[in-house]
C-alpha cells in the first residue's frame, strides 16, 4: 500500500522518473545550496549560483524546494542532524554529568571548527534572516540545544547560579571560539572546550 503523500507514488510514470533523478541528486544539491548559504548568506545567496555549477536549472530545484526559504530549512536541519549526532555519540560515553557536559563541548567545538558548510549555515544564518522559514529555524536550532539544557539541568549547581545563564555563557563561548580560533595555533578545540568548562566549574565552586 504507498501513501498518497508520497509524490513518487501518484506521479505519472515520466514524473516519477523525474522524481528519482531529483532524489538521487538531493545530497549534492544541499551540499552545494550550504556551500553557497555559508559563503554569502541566505540573502546574498542566488538560486542559479546554487544550481548551475552541479548542472541544474532553476525550475529543477522549485520543483523540488518552492523557494529558496524552504531549501535553507532542509539545508539547515541537515545540519543541525549532523552536529546532533556527534555529540549524542559523545554524550553516550559518559555517565558523571560534568563528564557528559564536557563530551557534549568538545563535540560541538569541533563541530564548529571543522568549518563544514553545514555548521557554518547553522552558527552563522540567523532565523531572522529567513523571516517566514524563521518559526522551523528556531525550533531546530531550540530541538538541538535542548540538549545542552537537559546537561546543565544535571548538574548540581549552587542556588545563586541560574542554569540558563550557565547554558548561555558556556555555548556563547563556544561559538564565540570560531571568530578568534587558528588551526596553526598550540590549542586544539578539544582543550579550548574543556578549559572553559572548567573556568565555569571552578567559578561557581568559589561563589
Amino acid at each position: 500500500m504507498t501513501r498518497a503523500s508520497d509524490p513518487a507514488a501518484v506521479a505519472p510514470a515520466g514524473a516519477k522518473a523525474g522524481l528519482k533523478r531529483m532524489n538521487s541528486r538531493l545530497p549534492q544539491l544541499l551540499d552545494r545550496a550550504a556551500a553557497v548559504f555559508a559563503e554569502h548568506g541566505f540573502a546574498g545567496a542566488s538560486v542559479r549560483e546554487i544550481v548551475g555549477p552541479i548542472g541544474m536549472l532553476p525550475g529543477s530545484l522549485y520543483s523540488h524546494f518552492p523557494t529558496k526559504e524552504r531549501l535553507l530549512v532542509a539545508v539547515y536541519r541537515e545540519g543541525v542532524d549532523r552536529i546532533s549526532r556527534v555529540v549524542d555519540e559523545a554524550i553516550a560515553k559518559e555517565s558523571d554529568p560534568w563528564a557528559r557536559l564536557e563530551a557534549a563541548c568538545v563535540a560541538h567545538l569541533r563541530s564548529l571548527l571543522d568549518k563544514t558548510s553545514y555548521s557554518q549555515v547553522v552558527i552563522r544564518v540567523r532565523p531572522s534572516d529567513a523571516p517566514s522559514a524563521a518559526e522551523e529555524l528556531i525550533a531546530l536550532r531550540n530541538d538541538y540545544e535542548s540538549r545542552f539544557t537537559a546537561l546543565v539541568d544535571a548538574l548540581e549547581l549552587p542556588r545563586n547560579v541560574d542554569p540558563r545563564d550557565f547554558r548561555l555563557l558556556l555555548v556563547g563561548a563556544l561559538n564565540w571560539s570560531q571568530t578568534w580560533y587558528r588551526p596553526s595555533g598550540n590549542r586544539k578545540p578539544a582543550d579550548i572546550a574543556r578549559r572553559f568548562v572548567q573556568i565555569l566549574k571552578t567559578g561557581i565552586a568559589d561563589h
